[in-house]
């Protein structure tokens, strides 16, 4: 993460990346808006720009190498960091996008044409919680000496960003969070809140409410194995974690 004369103490580290950079452009880059146009034609959520903004920001202060996206979608997110990237004096030399949807997994490649990404970048098209359960199957296959074909995702990320249901989230976080390498940091942004009484009966509405418990159960269990820090958002409020120092 830069230079080591510029980096705070690891237990201010997250707060230092998750702060306004200046330095950086404002405005949403031409292809990102692109995107948010075609989102909302569809009828698709997306992140907040404030929230996409200080994630960009903390990016291009982490400046990782290795990167991992959980949940691209059609590319929104996606194509704000190939923006970064792009302009960046310390380029990826990998880039995994996760989709689940096949269609949305052709949008994206045709993306990462654009910005002549496709030798360093891909697209693994599947559900996000299965091919971690596959990676960790393959990691204990391996350890035994058992042949496998090498699967679509790395071992370790500088940076993961994770994005998909409320009541997902938890579960997403706590499954890709041993894809960090030592020094990592995994994004995310808070899920929705439950409000007011739910019927026990509402099958969505409890959903929600299980996913919310099992996100503040996670916090609390990581505290002890990571960092953790909130910075709250116009439109949402952005999560990371970092490993403890072993």
């Amino acid at each position: 993460m830069g230079d080591e004369e510029d980096v705070p103490d690891r237990a201010s580290v997250l707060a230092h990346l998750l702060s306004k950079d200046g330095d950086q452009p404002r405005g949403e880059p031409i292809v990102a808006a692109n995107i948010h146009e075609q989102l909302q034609h569809m009828g698709l959520s997306t992140w907040s720009i404030s929230v996409l903004r200080r994630l960009r920001d903390a990016l291009a202060r982490q400046q990782p190498r290795q990167v991992l996206e959980i949940g691209a979608g059609i590319g929104h997110r996606s194509a704000w960091l190939l923006d970064l990237n792009e302009r960046s004096k310390r380029p990826l030399n990998r880039f995994t996008l996760v989709e689940q949807g096949g269609k949305f997994g052709v949008i994206l490649q045709r993306l990462l044409n654009r910005y002549d990404a496709l030798p360093w970048a891909s697209v693994v098209v599947g559900e996000p919680l299965q091919l971690a359960a596959e990676h960790h199957a393959w990691n204990l296959a391996s350890a035994t000496g058992t042949e496998l074909t090498q699967p679509p995702l790395a071992d370790a990320y500088d940076a993961v960003v994770v994005d998909g249901p409320s009541v997902e989230r938890a579960a997403l976080v706590k499954n890709f969070l041993p894809f960090l390498q030592s020094n990592g940091v995994l994004y995310t942004v808070e899920p929705d809140m439950p409000t007011g009484e739910v019927d026990p009966d509402d099958e969505a509405g409890m959903a929600l409410v299980n996913g919310f418990n099992a996100w503040i159960e996670l916090v609390s269990e990581t505290q002890s194995t990571h960092h953790v820090a909130f910075m709250p958002l116009f439109g949402g409020t952005l999560v990371a974690w970092m490993p403890h120092q072993d």
